[in-house]
């Protein structure tokens, strides 16, 4: 309405006037676009005072339950629900008991009544105290009856009002009944064995059913409190064959070698591979089955590598070659150490040796059947060795207190290096001249290879009891053999030799057979020279003289 609109209506209540007879047609002014603005501010208005009123609300609402009832007293339970006139006279019809929770309340109410007590009585080893007690819930008040979701907690029908530990202890039990099989990790859990006819009473009550086999509780829980592994790789039994493997990347891929590789061996930790060759290189690669990252390389400069070799406890490698001296690299400090000639001695080769298992003593093949024992930690010649006929291959026994030596004469020397006497000596069966030497880690299998490439496996125990005829005679290699090597567990022996290509062979020792499908068909190894198992026996790394280390990998070796 206009303002003289209004003026005219306020003239008809009161007196008449003189411009009573004057008809006034007044026409309604348009709403102009400044009356829009301004209506719609009072309404932008309107609404943000009521969203400032609400913001305030729900603020004053957080104040409450962070820090208690600042502004009114907490009421649990009524923020969505409708408030019922009269709850127990609807709901006594609907009202049971839910017994399936018994067990679990108790506990939670019996620790609400402890916490009450446990000013006046000392509590119990077993009680496990809360770090933190609120005060305030024993002075708050709930009234489970008025919300229809905290019926459910009422323990009798005309049940209200209780406190507010009460309160928590409840919905603690109310989770636990709707949250079930966390029992075993409470302190005092323990799993009862299994029925037949358990199936039934174990899903009514909510016990935990152990299977037959488990019922050894400690052996459950100390698999619980360890991180060793579950599976023991090496306690499984290779079957006789064929041998499930599977080729992986090279391992020296990203750095391969410019001639022969003359030693490979795995670190004792499985990670770290050795490669050596005549390149006069020393390289170490981190083994992880996709890139094999190499981590450093020495080079020699005045010695091509004939053989390489960690020593058992991984502190050193051992390199030599047709010199009168060797090296030692010290992993640990990184330094390269040259040491010889060795004093007293001429030998112009040391290309051949092999480190005792305690890491205490190397032993080399020296000139006209001489075995020469250097020190580990002096470097220093510490004893020698005298053979009938010329030393040509080597081993030591699993405690290092014994070496073996084998040669031109075709016999097999066992010495006692505490005393540097030879004890025992036999010929190797059908042996003219012995080329390669091998015990098993376990110690009881002893393996001689011969130039004619025969390789014999003795009972180690009954060959030194006097029994010369070998448990198998392996007959697969037609040239010389060049080296041996058992795996971890002493389920396979592998011989090879040097002078033909693919002339590698796998022997599955308790059945005394040699596996059908290796070396595989669609593979070439060339020309192989060394190998080694990995300390787990899951891995094998073959070096040829084509500059490549070759891995295969076997779920079960």
């Amino acid at each position: 309405m206009s303002l003289i609109s209004q003026n005219a209506d306020k003239v008809k209540k009161g007196k008449k006037s003189d411009f009573d007879d004057i008809n006034v047609e007044v026409e309604p002014r348009k709403e102009t676009n400044s009356d829009k603005t301004r209506s719609r501010k009072r309404k932008k208005g309107n609404k943000d005072g009521d969203f400032d009123i609400e913001q305030e609300k729900q603020m004053k609402k957080l104040e409450n339950v962070l820090f208690g009832s600042l502004y009114s007293p907490v009421e649990f339970g009524n923020e969505d629900e409708e408030e019922v006139d009269d709850p127990m006279e609807k709901t006594s019809a609907l009202f049971f008991t839910d017994r399936s929770a018994n067990s679990n309340m108790s506990v939670y109410e019996d620790d609400a009544e402890i916490l009450e007590r446990s000013d006046d009585v000392e509590q119990g080893d077993n009680l496990r105290k809360a770090v933190w007690v609120d005060d305030e819930e024993e002075m708050v008040s709930v009234n489970i009856a008025k919300v229809n979701r905290l019926r459910k907690l009422r323990k009798e029908e005309d049940e209200s009002l209780i406190s507010g530990s009460a309160y928590v202890a409840r919905l603690r039990a109310q989770h636990a009944k709707m949250n079930p099989g966390t029992e075993w990790a409470q302190i005092d859990f323990r799993p009862r064995s299994y029925s037949s006819d358990d199936d039934e009473s174990g899903e009514e009550n909510g016990a935990v059913v152990v299977a037959p086999g488990f019922e050894d509780v400690e052996a459950v829980s100390d698999i619980l409190r360890t991180n060793e592994d579950l599976v023991v790789k090496g306690g499984s039994k290779l079957l006789p064959g064929l041998l499930e493997f599977s080729r992986l990347v090279d391992a020296n891929a990203e750095e391969p070698s410019n001639g022969p590789i003359n030693s490979v061996q795995f670190h004792r930790n499985a990670q770290l591979l050795l490669a050596a060759g005549l390149d006069r290189k020393l390289r170490f690669f981190q083994i992880d089955g996709k890139r094999n990252t190499k981590i450093q390389s020495i080079f020699l400069e005045d010695c091509p590598i004939r053989k390489a070799s960690f020593l058992p406890d991984g502190s050193q490698v051992i390199a030599a070659g047709r010199r009168k001296f060797f090296y030692s690299f010290d992993l640990v400090k990184a330094k390269v150490d040259k040491i010889g000639p060795l004093t007293g001695r001429d030998e112009k080769s040391l290309e051949v040796f092999e480190t005792s298992p305690d890491s205490n003593t190397i032993a080399f093949v020296g000139n006209e059947g001489y075995i020469l024992l250097v020190s580990t930690k002096t470097k220093a010649l510490i004893g020698t060795l005298k053979m009938n006929g010329t030393a040509r291959s080597l081993a030591f026994t699993e405690d290092g207190q014994q070496l073996l030596s084998s040669g031109g004469d075709g016999h097999i020397y066992h010495w006692d290096l505490r005393t540097r006497t030879c004890f025992h000596k036999a010929i190797d069966e059908g042996c003219f001249n012995g080329s390669a030497l091998c015990t098993s880690p376990s110690g009881k299998l002893l393996a001689a290879g011969s130039a004619s490439g025969i390789v014999n496996i003795y009972n180690r125990d009954e060959f030194l009891g006097g029994k010369r005829k070998p448990m198998k005679s392996v007959e697969n290699l037609t040239t010389k053999v060049d080296f041996m090597k058992f795996n971890n567990d002493s389920q396979i022996l592998a011989i090879c030799s040097t002078m033909k290509k693919n002339s590698l062979k796998l022997i599955h020792v308790p059945s005394l057979t040699v596996f059908s499908n290796w070396p595989p068909a669609k593979t070439t190894l060339h020309y192989p020279r060394c190998l080694d198992f990995s300390p787990g026996g899951g891995f094998m790394a073959v070096g040829n003289a084509a500059g490549k280390v070759q891995r295969c990998i076997g779920n079960v070796v």
